[in-house]
């Protein structure tokens, strides 16, 4: 390769590596609207940059080397009997493992700051939404306002969500990637996330784990609103002719798939853990309603 050449597509992969990050400029994770998005951005942020500090000086290397000791240059140094460098042993394995040092510190604290089951620190009094993965649709349970939503939910800004996660058949993953913390929800158990959202907008939410044939279509919006109009967004539900009692939640838990949005404006006390429940050979019709509880 002529240093034309190389020079060449030294450029062209510049351009490929820019572009590439570029693309990623609109993407969700980065471009987060909650105070756990945040955080969670500039963990990855950070991690990235501290194993670029390795990466792209083995990918210049690479090149410089392969350009030097190429064939046709006659005045690279030929030193066939060279074994060892105390200096070059210490570059090769210091470095690497302050970075690896460096990123079990952040993990470990980040993993501490970020656990989705810790509350976050806030004036506003925290929302609980009850969310339940079904076969191929999401259903929400309010259970302090006493209503119900499928594939949609909202909440006013600046206010903290405790979701209880949990599943109605496979296992599933409830995600809103512009606010973070993925979590699992799986039959019979119960995962704990919170999140906020800091500024007002329609955020997607979705499956993250396959669970069948209709999982692409297994999608939600989150409603990020003021106080005011989330109050007009409940009183809207509640003027749904629908009602969920455990007799209409079994015809709603039949498989469908691209399920429009639906409303109920009473929901039976407990629903969401005799949904859990079921699956642990327990009627809660017969039992405390404490059994799932956090």
């Amino acid at each position: 390769m002529s240093l034309k050449q190389y020079n060449k597509f030294s450029k062209l992969l510049i351009l490929a590596i820019v572009g590439l990050l570029l693309s990623g400029c609109d993407m969700a994770l980065m471009n987060p609207k909650g105070q756990i998005g945040m955080e969670q951005r500039t963990l990855i942020l950070t991690a990235t940059f501290l194993m670029l500090i390795v990466v792209i000086p083995v990918i210049f290397m690479t090149f410089y080397f392969a350009w030097k000791y190429r064939e046709s240059n006659k005045n690279a140094k030929y030193t066939p009997n060279w074994a060892h460098s105390n200096k070059i042993e210490m570059v090769v394995w210091g470095i690497p493992c302050i970075i690896i040092i460096i990123l079990g510190v952040l993990t470990w604290k980040s993993t501490q700051e970020l656990d989705p089951r810790q509350p976050i620190q806030s004036d506003a009094k925290t929302i609980t939404v009850e969310a339940i993965a079904m076969n191929w649709k999401w259903l929400f349970i309010y259970p302090e306002l006493g209503i119900a939503t499928v594939n949609e939910i909202s909440f006013p800004e600046n206010v903290p969500v405790k979701f209880k996660v949990t599943s109605d058949d496979v296992m599933n993953s409830f995600f809103i990637p512009r606010l973070g913390s993925q979590i699992y929800a799986m039959a019979g158990m119960q995962n704990i996330v919170h999140l906020i959202a800091n500024e007002k907008g329609v955020y997607p939410g979705m499956s993250a784990n396959y669970s069948g044939a209709g999982f692409s279509g297994m999608k939600f919006n989150a409603i990020v609103t003021s106080q005011e109009d989330f109050e007009k967004w409940v009183e809207k539900v509640r003027q749904s002719p629908d009602q969920l009692q455990w007799e209409d939640y079994k015809q709603l838990a039949k498989p469908s798939e691209n399920n429009p949005v639906q409303f109920f404006s009473t929901v039976k006390p407990g629903l969401y853990l005799e949904i859990i429940n079921q699956y642990m050979g327990m009627d809660m019709s017969k039992h405390s309603h404490s059994g799932a509880e956090e």
